[in-house]
């Protein structure tokens, strides 16, 4: 099959959910207008593994959900320094609503140290059982997987997981498995974004650097690139990292290696989420591709594209997500059971694409493929 046919038979089957519905619903009707909590505000926490670029920018975006939901008054969210989410918490305390507040010392972080998870875990639920919080937000795998149980009963969403079904977050998509736990998943996300980069590169060796670890695999979906590897007759080229470690230096570093071992062996990387690939790093892990004429997929969205890897499916600046995510809160404080709604999101179809990387690496993009594409960057940023 062609390249061009290839990516129209893609795109027709990636739109065709979007189109003719089959997506999961809710457990009821359930409002998202704005209420108070017998006459009180309702207070929020979060809890996160660590610092990660997505986990405030899914923040943000479920902040701006329910500015436009009506919970929150809306205003602009001064622009953020780095990965962290502490400073933005402390701005969100300052927030003006009447029906939710972000609580000053609710917010907590294990700061990727496996030695102080279990600790801090550990305070997170004894505040939880206390019941002066009404919902708590568990950003990442490391949050969601330490609060999915029945040591509480406070309403929890989990956000920004990889894949919350293989790394044994939830049940099923369609049952969390606890009444007050809810993660929200897309379970054939990484399998549409592997197939489109396929079909777009015709790859023999695809290149790609993950944490050996469960959690490792998992933010990788390494067994859906396994699957696909035997579906469709490529090779996985492997080079291990370390991502969930406290020292970011060192989790950038063994990206880097990866990088420079995989560049000249494969032709194809697909450059996956974990805590080493982030704003600092990337602009050296795109320079190491390039030079080598290696096309890269970023598997986290666009804004690793405006960096300047080749393509990514792009998430709109997680606006789609994040309204999802808001709705949600909402209905839960609507009276609603974590578990009655709908954990099933699928991102609306969008590509991104760098045109100078790929004046770089040698790819002439087809007409169709740059139809398709609702971000289109025409330079790298300088490092």
């Amino acid at each position: 099959m062609g390249l061009i046919k290839r990516l129209c038979v893609m795109w027709i089957c990636m739109l065709a959910p979007l189109a003719f519905g089959g997506v999961p619903a809710d457990k009821g009707v359930f409002s998202t207008a704005p209420v108070l909590n017998d006459g009180q505000r309702w207070r929020i926490g979060y809890f996160e593994g660590g610092e990660y670029t997505d986990y405030q920018k899914v923040l943000i975006e479920t902040v701006k959900g329910l500015m436009k939901l009506g919970w929150i008054e809306k205003t602009d969210i001064p622009e953020q320094q780095g990965e962290q989410t502490a400073q933005l918490w402390q701005w969100l305390e300052q927030a003006h609503s009447e029906y939710i507040e972000f609580v000053p010392d609710a917010h907590y972080s294990a700061q990727w140290n496996k030695n102080v998870l279990d600790s801090v875990t550990d305070k997170v639920i004894k505040r939880l059982n206390q019941g002066d919080l009404d919902l708590m937000i568990a950003m990442g795998t490391w949050a969601g997987k330490a609060l999915a149980n029945n040591r509480h009963h406070t309403p929890t969403m989990i956000l920004s997981t990889s894949d919350p079904l293989t790394s044994g977050i939830i049940k099923s998509i369609s049952d969390s498995g606890y009444d007050h736990i809810h993660a929200t998943v897309d379970p054939n996300r990484y399998d549409r974004q592997v197939r489109v980069f396929h079909d777009i590169v015709d790859f023999k060796n695809l290149g790609v650097a993950y944490e050996d670890s469960a959690n490792g695999r998992s933010y990788a979906a390494m067994d859906v690139i396994e699957r696909l590897s035997v579906e469709r007759g490529f090779n996985i080229v492997r080079c291990h990292t370390l991502s969930d470690v406290t020292d970011i230096k060192l989790a950038e570093a063994s990206v880097e290696k990866c990088f420079r071992q995989l560049a000249p062996k494969v032709d194809a990387i697909y450059v996956t989420v974990q805590g080493g690939v982030n704003e600092q790093s990337i602009g050296t892990l795109v320079k190491i591709a390039n030079d080598h004429g290696v096309p890269t997929f970023s598997q986290s969205g666009s804004e690793e594209v405006k960096k300047g890897f080749l393509f990514s499916l792009s998430q709109a600046g997680f606006r789609y997500v994040g309204e999802f995510h808001a709705q949600t809160f909402a209905k839960v404080f609507n009276g609603a059971l974590p578990n009655q709604l709908t954990q099933f999101f699928e991102e609306p179809p969008r590509m991104a694409v760098n045109l100078k990387t790929a004046e770089i690496v040698g790819f002439n993009p087809p007409l169709l493929l740059l139809g398709a594409a609702d971000e289109v960057y025409r330079d790298i940023p300088s490092q």
